[in-house]
């Protein structure tokens, strides 16, 4: 196993470092994926709810037709939306993703939120996320579906070789202890909002002790949300960013390291997944460096960065929805 790569349960190795594909438009996605790859990117985080899955198999596909990668070189995530989460959804969802990324076989499929809500076709539903009534307000009407039944969907979808490893993105502890008394499919990954300001160690802990690969997303915290609409961006906007809090830069400078290196470094040290995004090429690769060869932080530097958890979550349909799905309660 290489020390940049995360062995899931199944055996399949993922990358320590990805690109996340969260935000970036589907017109320029083909052209960012096919260029990160040529950087160096391995990993892309996907989901239907980005809305450029296409688009960004499109990208990998003219890499691997090049001769730059192989199939087997890449490895892609991608989740499943919370209004498919009944079997027949969750399954007819599964294969339209993978005939989406045209690769053949999704590496890892995720149910996105731990939360169902009710079903619209495909071609009805409104963005940007969750659901948008004719007045544009979010709103959340919730499926009475167990996450029992979208679970088993899921490991059906592994039977048929449409994915070969599954997870849950969003979930909490309690969650993971359920789905393990019925898994016949282990829970390969746990994607969670993981940064400075929310370490959550106990779920770290948890994870990694049932041997759950990490991944975390928005590593910079209230960074990743400022560009977003207001009710999304509103728990972020008067937050200082983690690049000026003083234990960042101070080991950014002890390191001659960005703040960003500092941060992801701050997770795939601890056995972290991470999935920044750039569309700036000296910043792709600033980020992809960030892996186990490295640079190491020193034991005061890990807990200093650490100790700035406020159990501030920006990623919360608890706090932006209209109608809250109060799902980290």
């Amino acid at each position: 196993m290489s020390p940049d790569t995360i062995r899931l349960a199944t055996g399949h190795e993922m990358p320590l470092i990805g690109f996340g594909l969260w935000k970036i438009p589907s017109n320029q996605k083909a052209e960012s994926v096919y260029n990160a790859i040529k950087i160096g990117y391995r990993l892309f985080d996907g989901a239907y709810d980005y809305q450029n899955e296409k688009e960004a198999g499109e990208g990998i596909r003219r890499a691997i037709n090049e001769g730059i990668v192989t199939r087997e070189d890449v490895f892609v995530t991608t989740k499943l939306w919370n209004n498919y989460h009944r079997r027949e959804h969750a399954l007819v969802m599964a294969k339209a993703q993978n005939d989406a990324w045209g690769l053949g076989y999704i590496d890892l499929y995720l149910i996105h939120f731990p939360i169902a809500t009710s079903y619209i076709h495909p071609e009805s539903l409104n963005y940007p996320s969750w659901w948008m009534d004719h007045e544009h307000k979010i709103v959340t009407p919730r499926a009475e579906v167990p996450i029992h039944e979208t679970w088993q969907a899921i490991e059906e979808a592994v039977d048929a070789g449409i994915v070969r490893s599954i997870g849950i993105s969003n979930a909490q502890a309690q969650m993971l202890y359920d789905i393990q008394t019925y898994a016949r499919h282990p829970i390969s990954s746990l994607q969670i909002d993981h940064h400075p300001y929310l370490v959550q160690q106990d779920l770290v802990l948890l994870s990694q002790e049932a041997k759950i690969a990490l991944t975390a997303y928005s590593s910079f915290g209230p960074q990743s949300f400022l560009e977003l609409p207001p009710a999304f961006r509103a728990r972020a906007k008067d937050v200082a960013s983690l690049f000026d809090v003083e234990v960042v830069k101070k080991a950014a400078a002890a390191h001659q390291k960005t703040a960003a290196q500092v941060l992801l470094r701050w997770a795939t040290q601890r056995n972290i997944a991470v999935i920044p995004k750039s569309n700036n090429p000296r910043r792709l690769q600033e980020n992809l460096e960030v892996g186990a060869s490295s640079f190491d932080l020193t034991k005061d530097e890990i807990d200093g960065i650490t100790a700035l958890d406020r159990g501030l979550r920006f990623n919360d349909p608890g706090f932006y929805l209209q109608q809250p799905l109060r799902i980290f309660a």
